[in-house]
């Protein structure tokens, strides 16, 4: 019985082990988080659908555009800080294996101004996406589903660019969405949000360490 339900479930259960690998790098602020991320989203693109979660799906799907955006954010930033480290003399052999290192881009702390534009961003897409799955979809909690879409939004937009504060913002997306997907019987993705709840908190810890030590 285990056996068969692995089988009928293999997408979701494949899903979540590249969503525990993803957290795991993005903790380590490995650049590979990206590509894996790109994987994840496909495979949730899928389960998301099938449970008629659309505002979720259409968030995988914004996934894979950012995935794509924070893979080139994080390596151009040890690109152009690599460029001026003024190394000339030393040869171009030293400055490339220096760069990833030391160069890389950093992680910092939100301003104000940024936050303040990220709420209202995070507001506008509530409201937006609340009306669209209330009124053209059969989506079972259309106010659920768009608080964590639209946070989960915000949230992997300051991933890409390394904001420390993301983190806060995916301990109530994680703690949400395992309620939610508990209601809905998507048992593997529920121990995956826990999952990524406990991590969430490793990753506030790590990020920090790496702030102050920046």
């Amino acid at each position: 019985m285990l056996a068969q339900w692995m089988i009928d479930n293999r997408i979701e259960i494949l899903g979540a082990a590249a969503g525990i690998i993803y957290v795991i790098l993005e903790i380590r602020q490995n650049v590979w988080l990206w590509p894996v991320g790109i994987v994840t989203s496909a495979f949730y693109i899928l389960v998301f659908y099938t449970s008629r979660f659309y505002a979720d799906m259409s968030l995988q799907v914004y996934y894979l555009v950012v995935s794509c955006a924070g893979w080139y954010w994080w390596m151009k930033g040890a690109g152009l800080r690599a460029q001026g480290t003024g190394q000339g003399a030393e040869g171009t052999g030293h400055r490339a294996q220096g760069a990833v290192e030391t160069d890389r881009l950093k992680v910092t702390r939100i301003k104000m101004k940024m936050g303040m534009v990220l709420a209202g961003v995070f507001v506008l897409l509530y409201f937006v996406m609340w009306l669209v799955l209330s009124e053209l979809t059969d989506s079972p909690v259309p106010e659920w589903d768009s608080f964590i879409t639209s946070l989960s939004i915000v949230a992997t937009w300051m991933l890409a660019r390394k904001i420390y504060e993301h983190w806060f913002l995916w301990i109530i997306v994680n703690l949400a969405s395992a309620l939610i997907f508990l209601s809905r019987g998507l048992y593997p993705t529920m121990v995956l949000y826990i999952i990524y709840l406990i991590m969430s908190f490793a990753g506030l810890k790590a990020w920090k360490s790496s702030l102050t030590g920046s």
